[in-house]
C-alpha cells in the first residue's frame, strides 16, 4: 500500500470533535520525502525555507524543498533531538544523552558558530534535553526527561526549564513528571507540555506571565494508557498540532486551544515531531520512524522567527 492510499484508507477511522473544520483538504496526500534515517525527530524551518530535522543516530539533516534533496547539516550532532529557530534566526538544539550526547541546549549563531547555551542547573548536569520552544522575547523553554542513556544522573527529577536571554536558568513548576514535547502559544501566554511517562500521558497547559513564569497547570487531554504526545507545534490561530496516539493508532493530532480534538492525520510510521513549512507555512512536515513526510493542510504554522521563504 502506498503512503497516500494508506492515508486515504484510514482517515475515517479517526473522528474529530469538530468535523466541520477539516485540517487537510479531502484530496490531500501524504508524501514520503526521505526514509534513510535511524529515528527522525526535531523539525525547524530555516530562513531559506529548508527544513532541518534530527536523525537521532547523531546527525541533523536538511531537506531542501526547491531540489527535493536531503543532505547532512551537522554530524555529529551531540544527539540532537528538538530543534527550533529563535526570533534572531539562531538555531536552538536540545542535545540529549547516550553515546555522543552533549546533554545540553546549544545555540548556533547565524555565522555558524556553535556554543553551549545551558548544560547545568545549580551546578548539576541535565538528564537529557529533549525538546525546545522559544517565545517572542527569545526565552528558551526545554524539557529534560531521561528516556535513554547510561550516564550517571546528577538530577533526581525530570523537569521543564527556562533559559533567559542573559543565560539564567530557571526550573519551572509544571506538575509534569516526565515532560517531553512543548510549545509556546503565538501570544506568549500559554505553555503546552506533553507529560508522557508511566505516571500519565496527558497534554498540559500552563499560563505564562510577562516574565516567562508558568502557573496554573491543567490537563487539556488525557490519552489514558495510550501512546501520549511526543513533539508538537502550533498554528497562527493557536491550535496545537501534536504527534500522538492511542496504542494502535499513532498519528498527528490537532487540538483546539481548549483541548478538543479537531482532526487526526494518520501516518504509516510512528510520528515523533512536526513542523510547518512552505511559502505560506501551510505544509506540515512530519518526522516519523526513519522517515520525513509532508502533507498540505488548511492550517498556517506559527514560527517565532521570520523565514524569508
Amino acid at each position: 500500500m502506498t503512503v497516500s492510499s494508506f492515508l486515504l484508507a484510514i482517515l475515517a477511522v479517526f473522528p474529530a470533535d469538530d468535523a466541520a473544520n477539516p485540517v487537510v483538504e479531502p484530496s490531500a496526500k501524504l508524501e514520503k520525502l526521505w526514509g534513510e534515517g535511524e529515528f527522525t525527530e526535531g523539525g525547524a524551518l530555516a530562513a531559506d525555507g529548508a527544513i532541518l530535522f534530527s536523525d537521532i543516530g547523531d546527525r541533523i539533516m536538511r531537506f531542501d524543498p526547491s531540489t527535493g534533496k536531503t543532505t547532512v547539516f551537522r554530524e555529529p550532532s551531540g544527539r540532537a533531538n528538538g530543534l527550533i529557530f529563535d526570533p534572531k534566526g539562531r538555531l536552538i538544539v536540545a542535545e540529549g544523552a547516550n553515546t555522543g550526547g552533549n546533554r545540553r541546549i546549544s545555540i548556533t549563531e547565524t555565522d555558524g558558530t556553535v556554543r553551549t547555551l545551558a548544560d547545568r542547573w545549580q551546578g548539576k548536569r541535565f538528564n537529557s534535553p529533549n525538546d525546545v520552544a522559544v517565545d517572542s522575547k527569545g526565552r528558551v523553554y526545554f524539557s529534560d526527561p531521561r528516556y535513554v542513556g547510561d550516564e550517571p544522573r546528577e538530577l533526581d527529577f525530570e523537569a521543564v526549564f527556562r533559559v533567559d536571554p542573559d543565560g539564567a536558568v530557571t526550573r519551572l513548576e509544571t506538575s509534569a513528571k516526565k515532560p517531553n514535547g512543548l510549545v509556546v502559544s503565538p501570544d506568549d501566554k500559554t505553555l503546552y507540555i506533553a507529560d508522557n511517562g508511566s505516571a500519565r500521558r496527558v497534554l498540559l497547559a500552563l499560563d505564562l506571565d510577562a516574565a516567562g513564569a508558568a502557573s496554573n497547570p491543567r490537563v487539556l487531554y488525557d490519552f489514558g494508557d495510550g501512546r501520549g504526545i511526543d513533539g508538537m507545534t502550533v498554528t497562527t490561530d493557536g491550535r496545537i498540532v501534536a504527534t500522538a496516539g492511542t496504542r494502535d493508532k499513532a498519528a498527528v493530532w490537532v487540538f483546539t486551544p481548549d483541548g478538543k480534538v479537531q482532526g487526526v492525520i494518520p501516518t504509516p510510521e510512528p510520528p515523533a515531531n512536526v513542523e510547518f513549512g512552505g511559502p505560506d507555512s501551510k505544509t506540515l512536515y512530519i518526522m516519523a520512524g526513519k522517515s520525513l513526510f509532508r502533507i498540505p493542510t488548511t492550517m498556517t504554522g506559527h514560527h517565532p522567527s521570520k523565514p524569508r521563504g
